[in-house]
């Protein structure tokens, strides 16, 4: 009789999730996913855990001329908060979504009307799942992705600018892009320093 082989010895979305590393925009070149491979991604995101099914996740694609508008974006967002930001600082913001070939922004549109039942911090934390299922589903799909939030995320321009309203969040903008060199590797934390057993 053949011998049982173990699950956890070979399992692809453990795998995925065990090694999942962000790539830095520095390494992605010009490479950008096609709209079907963009499309796919995103059906992987939306199915995300979603109490109630609010589905609150928006995701804004920006690729192309429209990343320089985003630049522009937050250039005038330094600009907000530093009324004589030197040119540098200013070219910085401009150059920031250039980057990457594709970023892709993701929002939570929160329905507070569905509260208490459906809490808007629930709404936020399944936006959040969906985006790190669009991460996964990019690398998974052979491309480097990562997640930039800063001060731009924050900006009340820029959060105007993707229609969203007081109680929204800007999760971050996920960085898409073909490297033909491996992600950085990070030291991973030991779950056990971070888990006990709660027995009442």
């Amino acid at each position: 009789m053949a011998e049982a082989e173990n699950p956890m010895s070979r399992h692809p979305i453990l795998d995925a999730l065990i090694q999942r590393s962000s790539t830095p925009p520095r390494l992605m070149g010009d490479v950008a996913p096609s709209r079907a491979e963009i499309d796919q991604m995103l059906t992987a995101a939306v199915t995300a855990p979603d109490h109630g099914a609010v589905r609150p996740w928006r995701f804004h694609i920006i690729e192309g001329d429209a990343r320089m508008k985003l630049g522009d974006l937050f250039a005038a967002s330094l600009l907000d908060r530093e009324r004589f930001a030197p040119s540098a600082a200013i070219d910085k913001e401009k150059n920031r979504p250039l980057r990457a070939p594709l970023i892709i922004a993701v929002c939570a549109k929160v329905d507070p009307s569905r509260a208490p039942k459906v809490p808007v911090v629930e709404q936020i934390v399944a936006a959040a799942g969906a985006m790190e299922h669009l991460v996964l589903a990019a690398q998974a799909m052979g491309y480097g992705a990562i997640v930039l939030t800063g001060r731009n995320a924050h900006s009340g321009k820029v959060r105007a600018a993707f229609g969203l309203d007081s109680e929204d969040e800007l999760l971050g903008f996920v960085y898409i892009g073909k490297s033909d060199e491996p992600a950085p590797v990070k030291p991973r934390p030991d779950a056990a320093d971070f888990t006990s057993e709660w027995t009442g």
